[in-house]
Parts: structure tokens; sequence; C-alpha cells
């Protein structure tokens, strides 16, 4: 069996720990220092004007395709929304006036007519 010091695995995992350990090191050292941070709000920023420009560039490529953009779609959404919450409580309110006027015999939907006074002629005085 081959010794634990002449291992090529052994001698690959020890290696490669020390790396990650020597790394990690680095990074740290690295983020720690100021100028790290700076580096980093500036790409920060960069990265953001970028999607701003990019943004602005879309916006005029799909005005000029005649296409909406996504806050006019998003606009319209909203307006879609808003008109079937209208036509929602219309429905309802068409429903209950149906519902009210097919109230009962007598009920508060009905008018009573008044007692006949007149009474029919009699069966042989017919035409």
């Amino acid at each position: 069996m081959a010794d634990k010091g002449n291992d090529p695995a052994v001698i690959w995992q020890t290696m490669m720990g020390e790396m990650e350990k020597g790394f990690n090191s680095f990074g740290n050292q690295l983020m720690a220092s100021p100028e790290f941070s700076r580096v980093m709000n500036q790409a920060s920023g960069a990265a953001a004007g970028a999607q701003k420009q990019l943004g602005e560039l879309m916006e005029k490529y799909l005005l000029a395709m005649n296409l909406p953009s996504r806050a006019q779609l998003v606009g319209m959404a909203e307006r879609i929304q808003s008109i079937e919450g209208q036509l929602s409580e219309i429905k309802a309110l068409l429903q209950q006036v149906h519902h009210n006027s097919l109230a009962p015999e007598g009920g508060y939907g009905t008018t009573q007519r008044p007692p006949r006074t007149k009474q029919p002629p009699p069966e042989g005085e017919r035409k």
C-alpha cells in the first residue's frame, strides 16, 4: 500500500486546502480595504446607469416600432382591472334590482288593486 506522504490524493487534498486558505485570506484582505469598497460602489453606479440607459433606449425602440412599453402595459392592466371592478358592481346592482322586481304578490314590489265594484252581467244578458 502507498505511504500517506507519497499518496497523490492526499498531496492533492493538502495542496487544494492550502490554496483555498490563501484565496480566502486574500479575499478578506481585499474586501476590508477602502479601495475595494470604492470600486464596488463605482461598479454598482455604472451598472445602474447602464440599466437606465438601456431602459430609455428600449422605450424609444418600442415607440419607433409602434409597440407599447412595459409602463404602458402596466397602466392598461390597471385600467382594465378598475373597469372589471366597476362592471362587477353594476352587475350586482342589476341583479338586486331584478330580484326586487320579482317580489311575491302583495310584496313590497307590487301595488294592490282596488276591490271591484261593478258586478258582471247575468248569464243571459251577455253578448
